[in-house]
């Protein structure tokens, strides 16, 4: 087993080997350890943080991105991505996760090609592996590089590392795509999303920083950790009312708490294998 040292080592000698690099910038700590190590590495003239807006995100992410990645020494590239034009991502098929980072990735790979860049960066780690990500398979087909898990990199190795060099988002709470609200095969609109983005927002405004407003049609469905269910039901009424405000006609707490990607349970193990590898 590799020391935390060792991996770090290993991912400043994999990142010696490269020119110019681009890196996908989410504002999250995997992307911000692979864009201070680039930075680091290869000097402000060889790396690009590239940060993609899209419907799926909220535009305080996008904006907190831009913001990190410019406080971390970096140039900054920005980009719109229109997810919702992708039928098999409009429609939220159980494609959609594959279909949206082919897209990311076409996008980066194009960037690369305009700017004379000869290496595309991700933040995936050795734990996306052990879980179900079609975008694997996008990543694999485009020709990006996941340099954090060819250097054998956990999530705990991730924010170890970037409170030593005193990143100060090593304990950010992770951010998905919002289509991850949906069910499988709901159709996507933006009144819907906007609906979801902004149940959350008021969420985490309340003081619930890891939160998912899962949709079903009429009902809300939200989950904060189990541990905050107790003092979360203490403002039962502004939330109800908040949730009611945002479109909802009923609001549910899910007495399993937060557990990300809990839409995918509604998937076989062989549908799942079969979108990783299809």
């Amino acid at each position: 087993m590799k020391t935390l040292s060792e991996k770090q080592a290993s991912l400043v000698a994999n990142l010696k080997q490269m020119n110019k690099v681009i890196v996908a910038f989410s504002g999250g700590i995997d992307s911000t350890l692979v864009l201070k190590a680039a930075l680091d590495t290869l000097g402000k003239a060889n790396v690009l943080a590239v940060v993609a807006n899209s419907e799926l995100f909220t535009d305080e992410e996008f904006n907190k991105a831009v913001d990190l990645a410019e406080a971390l020494g970096a140039n900054v590239l920005t980009t719109e991505l229109n997810y919702l034009a992708n039928s098999e991502i409009a429609n939220n098929t159980p494609k959609t996760w594959y279909y949206s980072k082919q897209l990311f990735y076409q996008r980066l790979n194009q960037i690369a090609a305009d700017k004379g860049f000869d290496h595309v960066l991700d933040g995936m780690i050795m734990d996306d592996n052990s879980d179900f990500r079609p975008g694997l398979r996008a990543r694999d087909e485009a020709g990006a590089e996941s340099v954090l898990q060819a250097a054998g990199f956990y999530k705990i190795d991730v924010r170890q590392l970037a409170k030593k060099l005193d990143l100060n988002n090593w304990n950010k709470v992770a951010s998905c795509s919002v289509s991850s609200r949906f069910p499988y095969n709901t159709e996507l609109t933006l009144a819907k999303i906007n609906q979801v983005m902004t149940s959350e927002r008021f969420l985490r405004d309340l003081g619930f920083p890891t939160v998912r407003v899962r949709y079903h049609e009429a009902i809300a469905r939200v989950e904060v950790p189990e541990a905050q269910i107790a003092e979360f039901l203490t403002h039962s009424v502004q939330v109800n009312q908040a949730l009611q405000q945002a479109g909802f006609e009923f609001v549910t707490v899910d007495l399993a708490g937060f557990k990300s990607g809990r839409m995918n349970e509604t998937l076989t193990e062989t549908q799942k294998a079969a979108l990783m590898t299809a």
